[in-house]
């Protein structure tokens, strides 16, 4: 019987659950087949499909109203949430789990939750009853010595408990060197120089029943402010794989840096034409080329070629299974993290200039509306002509003579490429397609590695032409994907959740501004409870119509009105965290802000794994190799925890270098924006710097100030001063907080001159 079949017997029993006995004579398992049902339910069980009570029976969680399984999300004060994996009938909002019951697991564990209450008001209290998956093997920390022994104290503050080094586990096993990204590993000799540097520890022992976890150190990293050792903590905390096993090294290195006349046979010989790659100047691994031509019935032809890396990772390989446990590259501000060895995404698959290159290609055919008129998908081989930069060819289009001299063969197809991405463009306006064009940062360093500064991150006509051009062959993809093959691996973006629309209405209205989708219906409903302190907090629950329709198209014009408006940037960030994030699937639901039907990931392949899945079905479907791809659906969900993983670990570094950086200003003032107002005070952006940090409310000067949640201002009780999202204020840094990478600021005002006396 298969798991799915088990899981819907059990379900039709009254409460969905049953023993096992139960379940041998209901279906009639003897032999080999009770042998089977036995491994079947340990499976469900493991996976968190049933749950095996005290009574010896297996309770359906995904039916039960008593049990949720899901993410425990811990808070550095000791108490808990449990994120439940699916909706939760009757409950508003996450699951409270109090710290009595929350030691018994760390933050980010994959836990059993029995449901202890649901108020009328919709919240939930829970505790945990099992967990199903740890996920914390190793646990990055500073050791200490102290009067309780040797211990290491957890770099992420929502892990509460302190690990236990036992005496003789606290230097790294006898072995081979560890890889390391940057720096060299420090030597030390003895456990007292050992005492306040940065370690990763293996746990040995989880908490349970009061009981802390106990680990042994498996790397020493250095001491906290060592160079390099921002990157090494951050890479350990997210645990990001990054040493290539053995067996992966040597497969690499034993794929031939030539390609072979037999590689060719039946590929396309795009090699004669003077295809080109444009990326950014510090880029490594080049995965796509493009090449536009007019056709002689006056439409375009673009043909967009991408890295055959499906040739060289095969379905099984130890590469392959690196790849798939990788799922991204992850770039740091100074290095990176490869998802495939360098022997591949820098050599044989990078489309390296005047090398040959095996490609997977998207011929496509396109009117003067942008549309497609006809497509072929093929496997080729091509000779890059040039290795052109977004700087360059923006200037050479800009007119630049030496750039236009240095390469004149090529000047006229860049001015066609550039005409065809603006009519792409309008195609995707016309259709609803959301456009935020907002500044990206970018950290400066210098010789030695230290961040001198942030910048903003130009944008030009370059860049849109590479994008456009990417998103049409993705999309064409997609298309014929959905087509030709039972399952594929969409990108797909849900529509934005009712409720954080509304809360961005509501910020918007105070601009002037709305997205123009009418009445939201919603009910609001409270609670209070007490603080530690004895003081109360009223909470309020709002729900939102589901119902309600929303098309990118008001988010594409509120994008139009506020463009060059001082409020562009913050509108602009509030409108993106309204928006789900997105992610891969097995189900094509469309993409939200492309207003695409159907979407998909085709041209990294050497950095993203879901787009070696969709070469491997597109190789599939052109008979050119096997389209094995194995559990898609598991696939794509690894894939989307992959890339959130390597986000927040290229989000937290990022932050951790700017706090380095602002420890040496204490005291200087800056522009700022405020772009959240909260009971505790303001949040702030410095101008051109993208740095944030916060006005403590009893800091700010001339009055007493209350936070009014219902305008979302803050307001002074006396001079009715206001201060709101949105306005520009002036601060000095007082403070940096290292270890929680936080900067607190106080405004900074000029002194008022005295008033004369009248005589």
């Amino acid at each position: 019987m298969t798991d799915a079949a088990l899981l819907d017997h059990i379900s039709r029993l009254p409460h969905a659950r049953a023993n096992f006995k139960q379940l041998v004579r209901e279906l009639g398992a003897k032999g080999e087949e009770r042998t089977e049902l036995e491994t079947t339910l340990a499976r469900l069980t493991a996976r968190g499909d049933l749950l095996e009570t005290r009574a010896g029976q297996y309770a359906v969680t995904a039916r039960s109203r008593e049990f949720v399984v899901g993410r425990l999300n811990m808070h550095r004060d000791g108490y808990g949430f449990l994120i439940s994996e699916r909706p939760i009938e009757g409950i508003a909002g996450d699951v409270f789990i109090p710290p009595e019951s929350a030691e018994k697991a760390m933050h980010g564990d994959r836990v059993v939750v029995r449901i202890a209450r649901i108020e009328a008001d919709g919240r939930a209290d829970g505790e945990i009853v099992k967990v199903l998956k740890r996920a914390h093997p190793t646990v990055v920390g500073e050791f200490h010595i102290g009067r309780r022994g040797q211990y290491a104290i957890p770099h992420d503050d929502r892990i509460q408990q302190w690990i236990e080094i036992p005496e003789g586990l606290e230097f790294p096993p006898a072995g081979p060197a560890v890889d390391r990204i940057g720096m060299v590993a420090p030597q030390v000799s003895s456990v007292a120089e050992l005492d306040g540097m940065v370690v990763n520890v293996e746990l040995l022992e989880y908490p349970e029943k009061g009981a802390g976890p106990v680990g042994r150190v498996i790397e020493i990293l250095g001491h906290p402010d060592d160079f390099g050792v921002d990157v090494e903590v951050v890479i350990r905390k997210h645990h990001l794989p990054h040493q290539f096993p053995p067996e992966v090294v040597e497969q690499a290195r034993a794929i031939p840096n030539v390609i072979a006349a037999a590689e060719l046979e039946g590929r396309r010989d795009f090699r004669a034409m003077d295809i080109v790659t444009i990326d950014g100047e510090t880029a490594r691994d080049f995965d796509d080329a493009v090449w536009v031509d007019r056709l002689p019935n006056g439409n375009y032809a673009l043909h967009v070629h991408i890295a055959d890396v499906s040739h060289y990772v095969r379905p099984g390989t130890p590469i392959d299974a690196e790849a798939r446990l990788r799922g991204t590259s992850v770039y740091f501000p100074d290095r990176a993290v490869p998802m495939l060895p360098f022997e591949l995404s820098t050599n044989i698959c990078s489309l390296i200039p005047h090398e040959d290159r095996l490609v997977l290609s998207a011929l496509l055919e396109l009117d003067h509306q942008g549309e497609v008129v006809a497509q072929e998908f093929t496997a080729g081989v091509i000779r890059s002509a040039e290795r052109m930069t977004y700087t360059n060819v923006h200037l050479l289009l800009e007119g630049d003579a030496g750039l236009r001299d240095r390469y004149r063969p090529v000047v006229a197809r860049f001015e066609l490429m550039r005409e065809l991405a603006l009519i792409l463009n309008k195609k995707r306006v016309r259709r609803g397609s959301i456009d935020f064009d907002l500044p990206e940062p970018l950290i400066e360093f210098d010789e030695w590695g230290a961040m001198t500064g942030v910048t903003r991150a130009q944008r030009n006509i370059a860049h849109r032409i590479i994008e456009e051009f990417m998103l049409a062959a993705n999309e064409a993809v997609a298309a014929h994907l959905e087509n030709s093959v039972e399952t594929s691996i969409y990108r797909i973006h849900e529509k934005p959740d009712p409720k954080r629309v509304m809360e961005f209405e509501e910020v918007a209205a105070h601009f002037g501004y709305s997205l123009g989708v009418g009445a939201i219906p919603v009910k609001k409903f409270g609670y209070t409870d007490k603080r530690r302190d004895g003081s109360k907090r009223r909470h309020e629950i709002v729900m939102a119509d589901s119902g309600m329709r929303i098309s990118s198209r008001h988010y594409q014009r509120l994008v139009a009105k506020i463009e060059g408006k001082p409020e562009e940037r913050i509108l602009s960030y509030l409108m993106l965290r309204s928006l789900k994030q997105a992610r891969y699937s097995t189900e094509n639901v469309g993409h939200f802000a492309l207003a695409a039907d159907t979407y998909t990931h085709f041209t990294s392949p050497i950095r993203r794994y879901p787009d070696l899945m969709v070469h491997r079905l597109l190789g599939g479907a052109l008979g050119i190799s096997t389209g094995q791809v194995g559990d898609l659906p598991h696939i794509a969900d690894e894939c989307s925890q992959s890339e959130r993983r390597a986000a927040d670990a290229e989000r937290e570094l990022v932050e951790w270098k700017k706090v380095k950086f602002m420890a040496e200003r204490v005291g200087q003032d800056f522009d700022a924006l405020i772009i959240s107002t909260t009971k505790y005070g303001l949040f702030v952006e410095l101008a051109e710097l993208f740095i944030e940090g916060l006005v403590p409310i009893d800091t700010l000067p001339g009055d007493q100030y209350a936070y009014q949640e219902n305008v979302r201002k803050i307001v002074g009780k006396r001079t009715r001063r206001e201060f709101s999202i949105g306005d520009g204020v002036r601060v000095i840094l007082d403070r940096v907080d290292a270890n929680e990478r936080k900067l607190q600021f106080s405004l900074l005002e000029e002194t008022p001159k005295p008033r004369r006396r009248k005589k």
